[in-house]
């Protein structure tokens, strides 16, 4: 489960161009929930992705997730919920372009102790989840849109983690890949993952079994 009671993050504290990103965010998140996140840029969407995501830090409140309170961990500690716990599935895709889709995909694995053929076997059980075993030697730069965004879907996944977060996911798609990545998330969903969509588009909200609107920091719905 995430809990996350009264947390509020500010930029620049206690310098005059300090801002005020989230104040006082209450939000509760059972473990197989399908929720989006929605607001207009700039609303605070991707400062509460980086924070669930343990990439960024806030300054007052809790953030549980299960029993581990995030602002007592150690920068290892927070290291290892994000490669083990955490899947991050971004806008841009984020894959490394002279990389083949196999490469991307063990980026995750680089700290197991695992032999290399051990982690080949989970990148291809990755790829063939996001129906991209095919393009596995394919450089990431020869690939489409919609392709890249199921590697980067099957990155996020490889090291089977309980928790996906995605960050704009289908932003750079056309409607009909996008539908196709909605599916893909739902599937996901459907194993047991708790995923987390944000996003500003409410067609891809709506298809979410919970949307959490977020307006000037503040959770409004």
């Amino acid at each position: 489960m995430i809990r996350l009671s009264n947390v509020s993050k500010i930029y620049n504290k206690e310098k005059s161009n300090a801002f005020q990103a989230l104040t006082n965010i209450n939000i509760e998140i059972q473990d197989g929930e399908l929720v989006a996140i929605i607001g207009t840029s700039g609303a605070g969407k991707s400062t509460l992705l980086h924070i669930l995501a343990c990439i960024d830090s806030y300054e007052s409140g809790e953030y549980y997730i299960d029993d581990t309170l995030i602002k007592n961990c150690s920068e290892k500690k927070l290291a290892q919920i994000r490669n083990k716990k955490i899947g991050m599935v971004m806008q841009d895709f984020a894959l490394v372009d002279d990389f083949s889709a196999l490469q991307n995909v063990m980026l995750p694995l680089d700290f197991s102790k695992s032999k290399v053929s051990e982690k080949k076997e989970k990148c291809l059980k990755a790829l063939q989840a996001v129906g991209m075993e095919k393009f596995a030697h394919h450089q990431s730069n020869k690939l489409s849109g919609g392709q890249k965004q199921r590697v980067a879907i099957a990155r996020a996944i490889v090291n089977e983690p309980s928790i996906i977060l995605a960050d704009e996911p289908t932003g750079a798609l056309d409607s009909k890949t996008s539908s196709e990545i909605m599916e893909l998330f739902k599937s996901l969903n459907d194993a047991g993952r708790t995923v987390i969509i944000v996003t500003h588009d409410m067609k891809i909200a709506q298809q979410c079994k919970r949307v959490i609107r977020i307006e000037d920091g503040k959770i409004v719905d």
